[in-house]
């Protein structure tokens, strides 16, 4: 008898369906599939059998149509600087590359908002409305993309001033996992109509479908900007002076705090001149130049009052870019601090009164596990990072890193707070869902369940599984 052909499986048949819509923009290359297999932060991966590469809003939605039709699983993304584990493809499928829908679709100065595709990332919408008077006000660190930042609800140093993801998108358009396009939101900076279906695709991780278009809030230029650095004798003195700044209404746009071992590790990184290793506070004022001139000197007087041992401004946009560009250096001058390490780099974030607290405990928590772990803070709105370096290599120290970034998480739900102010929950945090939500993580698995029914969309992230009850 002659030899049967293998039935084609279903992986089979939506490659051949997928590279029919997409042709070269479908690649099954070893190369393209282990980029794609994780972000950055911890080297956990998940390889993706494909990677797509769609340019429309319609090939996202025929992709999906597709995937549904043969059980495959689909994974969005972006930049790939995502680092809870968000974009790893635990259940092979496809990863769903949108950084070449990257066109901004229009810019309306008279309302101050822009239509963009999700690929274009924060730096691209600064320099296209570099002319405008106009930019997009949120600044994670990274150049990422903005489909990305929404669907993490990410921040950065200015959300002290400008806010989140959360508020400043007004609208998406949404590829659901069965193929539907769909509209969340309007133009309109208020409304009262139905549910909150764009707040509820902003911070979903791309586990409820794909973000393909947004149009964000813009705001205008400051007619003048102040920068600042003060260097505190303890953390404390430091925490404390940012915490009175927020209470007293100081109208600050960035508040960031570095502890004694981030700034040496900056220093020596970004060959900084005339700073100590000291806890240190980086702050920026934006407005009228008689408005942020007051503005940094009641701060200047707070930080003096809270034994600060030195005041350095920066005016020019040379010296602010000088001063904002070591800090955001932060994480790969933490890396250099322990050559051949990775950076396990975790998030929380607590009630601003409980900072103070929070923070010292966990600088203690850091020196008793004995790892290296400079403390990063988006202090004024009480978010902080953790940069626990560790060799991948060396079982032991991963272990104390996975407990060191666990205590972490559940001391800030300890203090009323969140296990991760802006990194996302991903594949590394579900763990800590229950502690911090109890009943609601229920309500959440059943959204899950509704709107992703057979589980296609960026699986096994966000939402933990139920634990099987005992047997025996």
């Amino acid at each position: 008898m002659p030899d049967l052909a293998p039935l084609p499986t279903p992986l089979d048949e939506a490659t051949e369906a997928l590279r029919a819509l997409l042709g070269d923009r479908l690649v099954t290359s070893g190369g393209d599939r282990r980029q794609h297999s994780h972000g950055e932060g911890l080297p956990d991966a998940g390889l993706p059998d494909m990677v797509a590469y769609p340019e429309t809003t319609e090939e996202v939605a025929e992709l999906a149509r597709i995937c549904t039709a043969h059980r495959i699983a689909m994974v969005p993304y972006g930049a790939g600087s995502s680092l809870e584990g968000q974009v790893a493809a635990l259940n092979g499928g496809v990863s769903v590359d949108l950084t070449r829908m990257n066109r901004v679709l229009e810019v309306s100065p008279g309302s101050l908002d822009c239509h963009v595709q999700a690929g274009v990332t924060r730096m691209q919408l600064n320099a296209h409305l570099r002319d405008t008077g106009l930019f997009f006000p949120l600044d994670p660190g990274a150049d990422a993309t903005l489909g990305g930042m929404a669907a993490t609800r990410a921040s950065g140093t200015n959300a002290v001033g400008y806010g989140t993801m959360r508020e400043v998108v007004l609208a998406l358009t949404v590829v659901t996992p069965d193929g539907r396009i769909i509209r969340t939101g309007s133009r309109a900076r208020k409304s009262a109509t139905g549910y909150d279906l764009t707040r509820l695709y902003v911070g979903s991780e791309g586990t409820l479908g794909f973000i393909t278009e947004l149009r964000l809030r813009l705001v205008g230029q400051p007619e003048a900007v102040v920068s600042a650095v003060s260097q505190f004798p303890s953390l404390e003195a430091a925490v404390n002076t940012a915490t009175m700044a927020r209470q007293m209404d100081l109208r600050v746009v960035r508040l960031e705090l570095l502890d004694e071992v981030q700034t040496d590790a900056c220093i020596r990184y970004s060959k900084l001149e005339g700073m100590a290793p000291k806890p240190t506070l980086f702050v920026e004022f934006h407005g009228t130049p008689a408005a942020v001139r007051e503005q940094a000197e009641l701060f200047h007087e707070l930080a003096r009052d809270m034994g600060a041992l030195s005041w350095d401004e920066a005016e020019t946009p040379e010296a602010r870019t000088a001063l904002w560009t070591a800090r955001h250096h932060a994480y790969e001058a933490c890396i250099a601090l322990v050559p051949g390490s990775r950076n396990m780099g975790t998030d929380a974030c607590v009630p601003i009164e409980h900072l103070a607290a929070c923070l010292i405990e966990t600088q203690a928590d850091v020196r008793d596990s004995g790892l290296t772990a400079p403390i990063v803070g988006h202090v004024g709105d009480g978010n902080f990072h953790l940069g626990i370096l560790f060799d991948p290599e060396d079982k032991d120290q991963r272990a104390r890193a996975d407990a060191l970034a666990e205590r972490v998480s559940l001391r800030a739900i300890r203090y009323g707070g969140t296990c991760s102010g802006e990194h996302g929950v991903g594949l590394h945090k579900t763990r800590y869902l229950a502690a911090e939500h109890g009943e609601a993580l229920e309500i959440m698995r059943a959204l899950k369940a509704a709107l992703d029914s057979l589980g296609l969309m960026n699986p096994g992230k966000l939402i933990p599984e139920r634990e099987a009850p005992p047997t025996g």
